[in-house]
């Protein structure tokens, strides 16, 4: 059902067409490998093979994750197995859309969520000696580091 509602969207824009779909993540490869799509949506968890272990199996596709576990775990790992880029199944339908014209276009692209988890993953691993030594930082970009604040309107 959640493949034919995705399809239903994307096929509704006139210039998106889905070209096959896949139950399991080895019908995804074999699917992917006859038909050649611009984009593979993949779910991480699948019967048979996973989204991570399929997405590894097919580097020369554009894959996009499209899934409802957003742990950093599978985010990570799907980023390293080549995804190129990462949705959670609530992302409203022009947020799917976009994400798939953009992944076609060669770009990356990551929800909201997913950008606030990788960066909170990023500031944890950072050295803590980087925090300690901005006259380091300095010498390495030339310039001083600066903070800004902005008000978006609402």
């Amino acid at each position: 059902m959640m493949r034919e509602g995705f399809k239903a969207v994307l096929e509704a824009t006139g210039t998106i067409e889905v070209v096959a779909q896949a139950a399991t993540g080895a019908e995804a490869v074999a699917a992917a490998n006859l038909h050649e799509p611009d984009v593979v949506l993949m779910d991480i968890r699948m019967p048979e093979m996973d989204g991570i272990e399929a997405t590894r199996r097919l580097p020369r596709q554009r894959i996009l994750i499209l899934t409802t576990f957003g742990l950093d775990d599978y985010i990570i790992a799907a980023l390293r197995a080549g995804a190129s880029g990462f949705l959670l199944k609530d992302a409203p339908s022009a947020e799917v859309i976009e994400a798939v014209r953009a992944v076609a276009a060669s770009d990356a692209v990551l929800s909201p969520t997913v950008t606030r988890q990788l960066l909170d993953q990023v500031g944890r691993r950072l050295p803590a000696a980087v925090s300690q030594a901005p006259d380091a930082l300095k010498q390495l970009t030339g310039v001083n580091a600066r903070s800004w604040a902005c008000s978006l309107p609402a």
